[in-house]
């Protein structure tokens, strides 16, 4: 059912790029409608910045196109194509739970994805059922929201749906549907799709289709291709320092979820790290630890040569050549991630310039906190607002022995002690996602139908840095337990 008069009312404006491509990439299909959809969750304030109308999108009519019950004017619904290394394992992907309404174009002249995650079986569904059940799709909203309001590139959560229907998994959970908005939904797996299933022409139409979307200012020339790898490797170097500033654990960085956009998508198994540890594992899946916190910068570089692989047919005629100016590429990404990491480690601890010992300096904290199982974010929060006194690190004689270090440091550079605590204040959040807060939020709307658990998280994570009394409140630690906490995948 296509509905013109909400098209209107809302603010849709539907051009549909990633359906023009040639059918490999990608099989038309509607959502499965749902009976009897509740809006319980919308931004806002992003359906603000997309021109989309709020009173429209929580009307009847706006509520069944989040459900997908009714497709609005232009847009034409698909199940994108892609393949992917999950946990080292290659395999045929593709949306088997998600459907691309199309593509938005924003006030700004922005093109984003409009996709239903939940919104039923694909041609690639492999036998599952295209749901996904409430806890998993607010959590999904949370986590990405929370990134968002850190300034880490994000996919946005627009809204979530009740469907009025039950998904089965170990037991009976309320079904659900996500809003999802990204830059794009191209990914690793897409790239590593066409390599394995079309031709080196259907490699060039998805390149030349990636330049146009995501880096249009890469000119025409012979080394075009070779630019894009090298754009893609800067995007993710970048976010994968921020990853590692904040102490967030993708948990599952298989090739499909990595975006060539830059964003970080896909919030299954996700945490943020309480006690710093390298090894730090939250996912149920990942018994190895491949996807640890300290692993993250490494499987970018292991995602990234994936992507190399399939752009090798592009990069030169001569092969030997083509692998050459891969590995060229490639080897700088090791550097780009260092120097993004060092620098915001540098300002997590108030320090403008550079100097050779900083990265002892930083390496000998992270020691000291791992030796005493320390909270990560607190422990920046207590040095940011000199309340070290209230750390188990406080009065041990190697950290003693750091901080006048540290004090040293800050005193050889010109800039005050004023504003390297201003640079503090704006390096290290109050607040971010704590698991324990999630949890209670999700418990309450899932369990008891109370959103305002969530509401109040979100307020609080929308403005990590403001530094306000709320936001103390929610950076207390989880009660001690001898269960680890985990994540799941979640459908």
């Amino acid at each position: 059912m296509t509905m013109g008069d909400e098209r209107f009312e809302a603010g849709w404006k539907f051009d549909n790029s990633y359906a023009r491509l040639p059918q490999l990439f990608a099989t038309s299909t509607n959502p499965t409608p749902v009976r009897s959809p509740q809006l319980v969750i919308l931004n806002e304030e992003l359906a603000t910045s997309l021109g989309l109308s709020i009173e429209a999108l929580q009307s009847e009519e706006g509520v069944a196109v989040f459900a997908g019950n009714s497709i609005p004017e232009d847009a034409q619904p698909l199940a994108q194509a892609y393949a992917g290394h999950q946990f080292g394992n290659f395999t045929m992907l593709g949306d088997g739970r998600a459907v691309l309404l199309g593509e938005h174009i924003t006030p700004q002249g922005e093109r984003l994805d409009i996709q239903l995650k939940g919104a039923g079986r694909t041609p690639y569904s492999r036998g599952g059922d295209g749901r996904a059940s409430l806890g998993p799709m607010l959590r999904e909203y949370i986590i990405s929201e929370a990134m968002h309001g850190l300034g880490i590139p994000t996919t946005r959560s627009l809204a979530v749906v009740t469907t009025g229907e039950s998904v089965i998994r170990e037991n009976h959970l309320p079904g659900a549907i996500l809003t999802r908005i990204a830059t794009s939904h191209l990914r690793v797996g897409t790239f590593e799709y066409v390599l394995q299933w079309g031709n080196v022409e259907d490699i060039r139409v998805l390149a030349e289709y990636t330049l146009q979307r995501h880096y249009p200012d890469i000119e025409e020339g012979q080394d075009r291709y070779l630019h894009l790898l090298q754009e893609v490797i800067k995007r993710q170097a970048m976010l994968i320092a921020k990853w590692q500033l904040v102490g967030f654990i993708h948990g599952v960085m298989n090739t499909d979820n990595m975006a060539i956009g830059g964003e970080t998508i896909d919030y299954g198994p996700c945490a943020f790290m309480d006690i710093f540890d390298p090894a730090q594992v939250f996912s149920s899946i990942d018994r190895q630890g491949r996807y640890a916190y300290g692993n993250q910068p490494n499987i970018g570089g292991w995602n990234l040569t994936r992507f190399a692989e399939a752009l090798v047919p592009l990069l030169h005629e001569d092969q030997s050549e083509a692998v050459e100016l891969a590995q060229d590429a490639l080897a700088e990404y090791a550097t780009l991630y260092y120097g993004h990491w060092i620098t915001g480690m540098r300002s997590k601890l108030g320090i403008f310039n550079e100097e050779e010992q900083d990265e002892i300096l930083i390496k000998d904290l992270l020691s000291l906190m791992h030796k005493y199982h320390v909270d990560y974010t607190n422990t920046f929060l207590a040095l940011t607002f000199n309340t070290v006194e209230d750390t188990v690190l406080s009065g041990t004689p190697e950290f003693t022995a750091w901080y006048t270090l540290w004090q040293e440091r800050l005193g050889r550079q010109q800039e005050s002690k004023d504003a390297a605590h201003e640079l503090m204040r704006n390096s290290n959040p109050a607040v971010i996602a704590r698991n324990h807060r999630v949890e209670e939020a999700l418990a309450a709307a899932v369990d008891h139908g109370d959103y305002s658990v969530m509401e109040q998280l979100l307020e609080v994570l929308s403005n990590p840095y403001a530094h306000t009394p709320e936001q103390a409140m929610y950076a207390t630690l989880p009660a001690d337990s001898a269960l680890p906490y985990r994540t799941f995948c979640g459908t």
